[in-house]
């Protein structure tokens, strides 16, 4: 119901408005603010709705964006990472040699042969040694020149790209070098070893010496890698903590091993990472210098197997054998080596 009455103000004049009643409730339409009241009554009905569109159209502009920074990154690593390695599983249950388009399917064939053969036990031992003693030579040395470099020496920045150099070489020209340096007619260490009495092993035709001559030759190639990843782990380390371990009295294996060591603990887990993912894959020094001998296969490793298997025997199928298998020794690994860093975190 709905009437219109007259009203007089203070000034006297009159002020027309109309009453309406709506469950109880009367509003005064004076000069035509029932509109507004019902706007003012209904906005904050409508300020969620808003909110919610806008926050559904942030979301579908982060997604967008989402998808076209990173999906060429995932694109591509399916292309060249996950797409080739699948094919490579797959390869592994067939005998295929390349000159040959067919390939016939055999199973387990391929993997039992490889477990079975009379040569798999010494390239096992040569890949474990080399990439053991590559990975651990390599970290011990480039803690230590990193840690001696870092003080203020004079000279140190020539220094320090004296023993970065190799890392940049290509491992062919590093494998060349390092063949004039164990020549057994004129080489420096033969040289060195004659100077100074002692006798002079044969490091192209003993195959423990070759293997030897083959893992220094990497360690000093890959030395710079680790030595400038340290270099720059000491520049974030608390000089503070060591000074006052230090003044406490402690001596410098202690403040090396009880402060410096647990403040390095993510670099040296990286490096232990990458630098066994290197070790593992290396060819080309091992090309260059040896050819995977002496006596057939003395400093051959399980990449260098594939390689030889694959592009000399042509024998893709068991190539990619090998190869699969070097990939589940490293993702076991890799994954044992998270494991043992997660605790020493939690702890």
């Amino acid at each position: 119901m709905a009437g219109v009455q007259r009203s007089v103000g203070g000034d006297g004049r009159g002020v027309a408005g109309r009453h309406c009643r709506d469950g109880g409730d009367w509003f005064i339409d004076r000069g035509g603010k029932l509109a507004d009241r019902i706007r003012s009554y209904t906005a904050p009905m409508a300020a969620p709705q808003r909110a919610r569109l806008r926050s559904s159209k942030e979301r579908v502009r982060d997604y967008a964006l989402f998808v076209v920074l990173v999906g060429p990154n995932v694109a591509l690593l399916l292309l060249f990472v996950y797409r080739p390695l699948a094919d490579n599983i797959r390869l592994s249950f067939f005998d295929w040699n390349v000159s040959d388009p067919s390939a016939r399917f055999v199973g387990l064939s391929n993997y039992t042969e490889w477990f079975t053969r009379s040569d798999t036990r010494q390239i096992v031992f040569n890949t474990a040694v080399f990439t053991g003693a590559a990975v651990v030579g390599s970290m011990v040395l480039g803690l230590a020149l990193a840690m001696l470099l870092d003080r203020p020496l004079r000279g140190r920045n020539l220094v320090r790209s004296t023993v970065f150099a190799p890392f940049v070489i290509s491992g062919a020209a590093v494998g060349l070098a390092a063949q004039f340096v164990f020549d057994p007619h004129f080489g420096l260490i033969q040289d060195l070893l004659r100077r100074i009495g002692v006798g002079v092993p044969d490091f192209y035709q003993d195959a423990r010496w070759a293997l030897f001559m083959v893992t220094i030759t990497y360690v000093w190639k890959n030395l710079g890698y680790t030595f400038v990843i340290y270099l720059a782990a000491l520049q974030g380390v608390r000089r503070d903590l060591l000074e006052a371990a230090e003044i406490d009295g402690a001596s410098r294996w202690a403040v090396f091993r009880r402060v410096l060591l647990p403040q390095l603990r993510p670099t040296t887990f990286f490096l232990s990472i990458t630098v066994l993912i290197n070790s593992l894959q290396v060819f080309d020094v091992i090309n260059v210098m040896t050819r995977g001998g002496p006596e057939g296969t003395g400093t051959t490793t399980m990449v260098y197997q594939v390689y030889v298997e694959t592009f000399r025997n042509f024998r893709a199928g068991y190539g990619a054998t090998v190869a699969t298998i070097m990939f589940l020794v490293l993702l076991a690994v890799t994954y044992y080596q998270v494991r043992v860093m997660d605790r020493g975190q939690r702890q």
